[in-house]
């Protein structure tokens, strides 16, 4: 079993809408050179992060257990489960991208559903230390058919939200839920409509010693300084 590259799966991404390869290919090229830009720069700014910042980064991974939407003769819905990983970038208040991969397997064949998914969220009303969110993205879904047949692989689309909880100021647990729905192709006359379930812990980059408010992150309040002894007024005069 292989995994794509990521410039592989965006080319397949982008097939439906640019037909021409040396498009596709240029603009999946510049579109993971951004990326990486993006990804350095975020990463060096969260030291620098004020009250007026509300940017957030996290990383994360967990497992996931999906209603498969597959059908054969033995099974209506064959369940399967594996691993996730996850990234968001939160720059603004209520707005962030995000970025999911999925890798399920059944346990009884060699059927798996692995996807790539990217896309924006919106962060809803805080409470407390949970932190819920929706998300819409788009993505590629690999279908890998049991008994050693073959895969196929078709666009996707996605809806889903769930909720952050903050343990700690750096670290979140996730629970999250997907409705994927693959495009229909020759060899997918119906499409697919997945259901995905993933429970996950994330690392939140730039804490140092800041610390939490609702989103934002704050820097310690500073002391006065005061002036050297040698350097200290003299006392007012007395009459």
């Amino acid at each position: 079993m292989t995994l794509e590259s990521p410039l592989h799966v965006l080319n397949r991404m982008l097939l439906g809408f640019l037909p021409c390869r040396t498009i596709r290919r240029n603009l999946a090229t510049c579109f993971l050179t951004c990326l990486l830009t993006w990804g350095g720069a975020a990463a060096h700014g969260q030291a620098l992060v004020t009250a007026s910042n509300a940017s957030d980064i996290q990383v994360g991974g967990g497992f996931s257990f999906a209603a498969s939407d597959y059908s054969n003769y033995k099974t209506a819905n064959t369940k399967i489960k594996g691993g996730a990983f996850y990234a968001d970038f939160d720059f603004m208040k209520h707005v962030g991208l995000e970025l999911d991969f999925h890798q399920l397997n059944d346990a009884q064949s060699d059927l798996y559903e692995r996807t790539y998914e990217v896309g924006g969220r919106y962060l809803l009303k805080p409470r407390g230390a949970l932190k819920p969110y929706i998300k819409g993205l788009y993505g590629r879904g690999v279908l890998n058919f049991p008994n050693g047949y073959f895969n196929i692989a078709y666009n996707m689309i996605v809806g889903g939200g769930g909720v952050d909880y903050s343990v700690k100021p750096w670290l979140n647990v996730r629970g999250d839920f997907e409705y994927q729905n693959w495009f229909s192709g020759r060899q997918l006359q119906s499409g697919l409509t997945p259901l995905v379930v993933t429970v996950g812990v994330a690392y939140r980059f730039g804490i140092g010693s800041h610390k939490l408010k609702g989103r934002q992150w704050i820097l310690p309040a500073s002391r006065p300084e005061r002036a050297p002894k040698n350097q200290q007024p003299p006392p007012p005069a007395t009459n």
